[in-house]
């Protein structure tokens, strides 16, 4: 443990980034249950010296509210919405929602999910919640699909709710268990039986969240690249096939749209119109940058259907390391690059560099990355052949308390699992996919430089060959591969 938590009880990696913060409660709405949680809670703060505040004020880093289970808030009483306006602060801090619900409430949710997802096409009856849109069974049914029947009841509570980070505690009067809830669909159960570790749990996922921060201030440089150039680039069209070939691979799922699930206005301070799952980039020899997706908080994105709209051009990572370099194209639409634009591009920074010769058209030579594309989506790897793909471990404090997309913490994992990469470290290695997965969000996924192949073409054949076996269930916390024969390893998970 750091010195910054000498009385801790619970045995977990933690970060050493961590820092003690300002934490504020209003609980207005809290059950006898809930009260008492936050009691707790704020002690164990208390206890290990950060700051708890009475109300929040302009230093406040993270406010603590709760809300009903089951009945939705008005958009306009919501502190995600109007937290700013009710106590008078030049900045939102991050908002966690509390709920209860009790174990019956919550099993028979999760069996009505199970039912409803059994069905072959959604039944719009049985997704019909107080304060949804009618639209919402489609988010939910296609949500449930992906992780389970705990996925829907994630969009379900958020949706009524009004927030994306939410604890909901299952129990009476006390708590048995929770769960803590993200943008990305993180769902990790905290079980409740050692009260002491049950808090401390729940404090240093508060804190992993506080102490980083979004990497997203992307800054253009350089001059517009000519359309004439654009034009004669091989992969443009590279990314829009790799779009249609992961789409009839059902690789990525639908969009999130804020509309589909409620009615609420989009505030950019708040929260965005819609959110993306996922992206994807190859590397271009010609311009010397990554070609990857937008952002899909910027506008839908199709995936299955790109445009050259929905295409960005990464050149780099900014000195401090808080945005992309980014370099437009003349004559098109140039929406910032996907969120994890940061981590796209830093994974190289300690990795060889290859030169490419006449068999790729550079007669006279030109030096890459020895990645050449880059897959990330919310999905998991059940198992592997070993003796063509390397997996990759974090750093052990991310299973235990796993970061938010689109931030500087997760950059940074990134970096460090694919910089340790055998396969990448050593071009010569005929290993030829590399793979990590960040509990709780999803597999990253690099592919090398192999000749006579398109980009993401090795991706995608050994998808169809089962040399990779793609899992819809992503892991929420530490666990293993475990080789059951000579050539293939096999996810097991370890809590």
């Amino acid at each position: 443990m750091t010195s910054l938590f000498p009385l801790l009880t619970i045995q977990k990696p933690i970060h050493n980034w961590l820092r003690r913060i300002q934490i504020a409660c209003v609980d207005g709405n809290a059950t006898p249950l809930l009260q008492k949680f936050h009691q707790q809670l704020l002690h164990r703060f208390a206890t290990h010296g950060h700051t708890v505040q009475t109300m929040p004020d302009e230093n406040t880093e993270v406010l603590i509210t709760s809300a009903p289970f089951g009945i939705p808030l008005d958009w306009r009483e919501a502190y995600l919405f109007t937290v700013r306006r009710k106590f008078n602060l030049p900045r939102s801090p991050i908002l966690f929602t509390t709920l209860q619900a009790t174990p019956r409430q919550f099993e028979q949710l999760l069996q009505h999910f199970a039912k409803a997802l059994a069905k072959p096409t959604p039944d719009p009856k049985d997704f019909e919640f107080p304060g949804l849109a009618p639209t919402a069974y489609q988010t939910l049914y296609e949500q449930g699909k992906r992780g389970g029947p705990i996925l829907s009841l994630l969009r379900l509570v958020q949706s009524q709710a009004k927030c994306i980070r939410i604890l909901l505690v299952i129990g009476e009067d006390d708590p048995i268990e929770a769960y803590a809830f993200d943008l990305v669909g993180a769902h990790p159960r905290i079980d409740a039986r050692g009260e002491d570790s049950f808090y401390e749990d729940l404090m240093l996922r508060i804190l992993t969240a506080a102490c980083t921060h979004e990497i997203t201030r992307h800054q253009v440089v350089g001059e517009p690249i000519p359309q004439q150039v654009w034009r004669n680039l091989s992969t443009p069209e590279a990314m829009r096939r790799a779009g249609q070939e992961f789409g009839k691979r059902r690789f990525f799922t639908d969009m999130v749209r804020i509309a589909d699930l409620v009615n609420v206005p989009a505030i950019a301070d708040s929260v965005a119109s819609q959110y993306s799952e996922g992206c994807f980039a190859t590397w271009d020899a010609t311009l010397q940058g990554l070609i990857a997706t937008i952002t899909g908080s910027a506008r839908p994105v199709d995936k299955d259907n790109l445009s050259d709209d929905e295409l960005a051009v990464i050149v780099g990572v900014r000195s401090d390391g808080q945005g992309a370099l980014v370099r437009h194209v003349e004559g098109k639409r140039n929406d910032p690059p996907s969120s994890e634009a940061v981590e796209l591009f830093l994974m190289d920074r300690d990795l060889p560099r290859i030169s490419l010769g006449n068999a790729w058209g550079f007669p006279s030579g030109v030096e890459v990355p020895v990645t050449r594309s880059k897959l990330h989506g919310h999905r998991s790897i059940r198992s592997f052949d070993l003796r063509y793909v390397e997996h990759v471990h974090l750093d052990p404090a991310y299973y235990a308390y796993p970061v938010s997309c689109s931030t500087e913490a997760q950059a940074h994992a990134i970096h460090q699992a694919f910089s340790q990469s055998e396969a990448l470290r050593n071009p010569q290695d005929p290993r030829l996919v590399v793979f990590t997965i960040m509990p709780g969000h999803g597999v990253i996924l690099v592919e090398k430089w192999v000749e006579g192949k398109q980009p993401f073409q090795v991706l995608w054949e050994f998808i169809d060959q089962g040399i990779l076996e793609i899992d819809p269930i992503i892991p929420q916390g530490k666990f293993e591969y475990t080789p059951q024969d000579s050539n293939r390893a096999f996810i097991r998970l370890l809590e």
